[in-house]
């Protein structure tokens, strides 16, 4: 349509409306003069355009640095938090009991959050973003839920001001996906309990306040019907952090914490004694949720940064994206990853409007599997992006930055919050299960069937 006037055109009723680049596939299609798929008014609009503004000034001519140093200045989340951003990112509704009325100016919902985890995550760095999602994200879930309401006045507060961090620790040098094995134990004795055992690979650990920490009250043959969640501070004596070095996610501080006879009072457990796996299962749905969303944008990243590389790099006489190979990568990458955006944004719909105790049964499936095609397309897009690139994609900064950094971080996707492995079978038997279920309600109750 070259040569025709927008304004003609939007007067034929064609669409002209753009935000971004316009790198083909470089955004999500509505931004790029596609029809709204409904789920977004203006308050998504308006705040695709504030985070933006923010990352492109704040964030991506940082991010490199902050990597190679290992730390994301606290100044940086504190001014997320400024911008009324941090509570969005904790679950629904709006926790204005700790955070005042949404200074946004209405009722975020999980479209909203979408966005925000989107658009953060065009700086391409699991370090930056896990910085954010490995500690706040889900590690105050829980407190805000269940923990005793002077715990939620004294941590809560300072946490979504990036005043304080906190940290989820459930994973132990011996127990990951396989939560009900947890070794860590807690011995209630007078008004307190002595917490001893080990947590690996704990994001956030190193920079934390607070630590939501998963451990055995019940004994170990009770399995997941012994564990519980206690709020340990960094301030109790025996709490030991030490930074692990990983292929990844450098600057998101992952920590190998060492618990020795840490008392920490009765007050701290957060919900009911042995009933910390349903509140651990509970998290996950909104974790995967939050890493499905940095996953695909990080994919897309790859995606973008190859196309715009392809187009300037010249071989054989021409540029790269004139040869079929690389067109045809391209091809590929672009198909996987607007498919699983669309499966994203229909998760994200049935979040919104299913009821919680609905949704946390129905989605647990669909949320897993869409992790696993989420990290598998990432995983897919991240080895053609450094195909393409060629040896800058095999070094540290420069053109190929992004690609290099983003092809280290694969794991860092798919192993947390459930590895593939784990997430495939759970998607099965989850979503064969709510099917048994619907069968057995059509089977007592015929008249239904219509309505189903």
């Amino acid at each position: 349509m070259a040569g025709f006037d927008p304004k003609m055109l939007a007067k034929m009723g064609v669409n002209v409306s753009t935000f971004g680049d316009m790198n083909a596939f470089g955004d999500p299609n509505w931004y790029q003069a596609f029809n709204n798929p409904g789920f977004y008014n203006n308050t998504h609009k308006v705040l695709r355009a504030t985070v933006r503004e923010f990352v492109e000034a704040e964030i991506m001519p940082n991010v490199h640095e902050w990597d190679e140093a290992g730390v994301i200045p606290q100044e940086v989340y504190q001014k997320i938090g400024s911008l009324g951003l941090l509570p969005m990112t904790v679950g629904r509704p709006w926790p204005k009991e700790f955070a005042g009325e949404c200074p946004l100016g209405y009722e975020p919902d999980y479209f909203h959050e979408l966005i925000l985890y989107d658009e953060l995550s065009r700086t391409g760095s699991g370090g930056f973003l896990w910085g954010l999602a490995g500690g706040l994200v889900i590690g105050l879930p829980p407190v805000l839920k269940w923990a005793q309401p002077d715990v939620k006045k004294r941590v809560v507060p300072d946490v979504l001001k990036a005043n304080k961090v906190i940290c989820l620790a459930i994973t132990e040098p011996t127990a990951g996906s396989d939560v009900a094995n947890l070794k860590a134990t807690a011995v209630k004795e007078g008004d307190h309990y002595i917490v001893n055992g080990e947590k690996k690979w704990i994001t956030n650990g190193i920079f934390a306040d607070f630590f939501t920490v998963a451990v055995r009250t019940g004994s170990a043959k009770d399995g997941m019907k012994g564990l519980s969640l206690l709020l340990v501070e960094k301030t109790m004596p025996g709490v030991k952090t030490r930074k692990m070095k990983c292929s990844g996610v450098w600057s998101s501080g992952t920590t190998y914490i060492t618990f020795e006879d840490v008392k920490v009072p009765v007050g701290n457990l957060i919900g009911k004694e042995n009933q910390g796996f349903k509140m651990i299962m509970n998290n996950f749905n909104h974790e995967r949720f939050a890493i499905c969303c940095m996953t695909n944008r990080f994919s897309r990243v790859c995606l973008e940064e190859s196309l715009k590389f392809a187009s300037k790099r010249k071989t054989f006489g021409k540029a790269l994206v004139q040869h079929d190979v690389i067109r045809w990568k391209l091809a590929e990458m672009a198909r996987h990853v607007e498919a699983t955006h669309a499966w994203l944004e229909n998760v994200t719909y049935q979040l919104q409007t299913m009821h919680h105790m609905e949704a946390t049964m129905k989605l647990g499936g669909s949320t897993a599997l869409l992790k696993v095609q989420c990290t598998k397309v990432f995983e897919y897009c991240a080895r053609e992006a450094a195909q393409i690139f060629g040896g800058l994609s095999y070094t540290r900064g420069g053109q190929g930055e992004k690609v290099e950094r983003l092809n280290r971080e694969v794991r860092a996707m798919a192993v947390p919050g459930g590895s593939e492995e784990i997430m495939l079978d759970l998607g099965i038997r989850q979503s064969k299960k709510i099917a048994e279920m619907a069968q057995k309600i059509i089977g007592q109750n015929p008249q239904l069937q219509a309505k189903l």
